[in-house]
């Protein structure tokens, strides 16, 4: 079965590798598909190109190298301008992968599921929480701590790190 985990991934952080880790542990092939999010355009801090190439990097890092994890595979590509369950359909993925962190994730994500139940049925979504150590994490936080100069190292993958303390603020 074929998973589809999608989401700006601006930066990756240890909490997507998690859900990534768990995703995998359970469907033979995910997908990690980087999206655009226009919203995120503005504050975003890499290209959709170093995003794929980092998530790549990352789960080298983590152990999940060469395409697979204890016999089973996982890749990473970019999302052109679309919606996500229609590119799921063309790469014949039939489950969404969502993380929740908090309740308040969940009354996103809940009309995300019925909008895409809608778009196109038979589309399922499965949610995986993260490890508790990530429960408040997100990108956009890690970004405001970079851009305000502080250490993101505990929260991110050593790529993402070493690429952004290679940048200048």
């Amino acid at each position: 079965m074929k998973a589809l985990y999608a989401g700006s991934f601006d930066p990756i952080t240890n909490g997507h590798l998690d859900i990534i880790k768990q995703a995998a542990s359970i469907f033979e092939i995910v997908a990690i598909v980087v999206a655009s999010n226009p919203k995120k355009a503005a504050t975003g801090m890499f290209s959709l190109e170093e995003r794929q190439q980092l998530i790549v990097q990352a789960c080298i890092e983590a152990g999940l190298d060469k395409n697979t994890t204890r016999g089973k595979s996982h890749t990473v590509c970019v999302c052109p301008d679309r919606l996500i369950v229609d590119f799921a359909q063309q790469i014949e993925a039939n489950i969404l992968i969502r993380g929740l962190r908090a309740v308040s994730d969940f009354d996103t994500e809940f009309q995300m599921v019925q909008f895409n139940r809608k778009i196109k049925p038979g589309m399922n979504t499965v949610f995986f929480m993260p490890d508790e150590r990530y429960f408040y994490l997100s990108s956009s936080a890690v970004r405001e701590i970079y851009n305000m100069g502080g250490n993101i190292s505990e929260f991110v993958p050593k790529c993402v790190d070493g690429t952004l303390r290679n940048r200048k603020l």
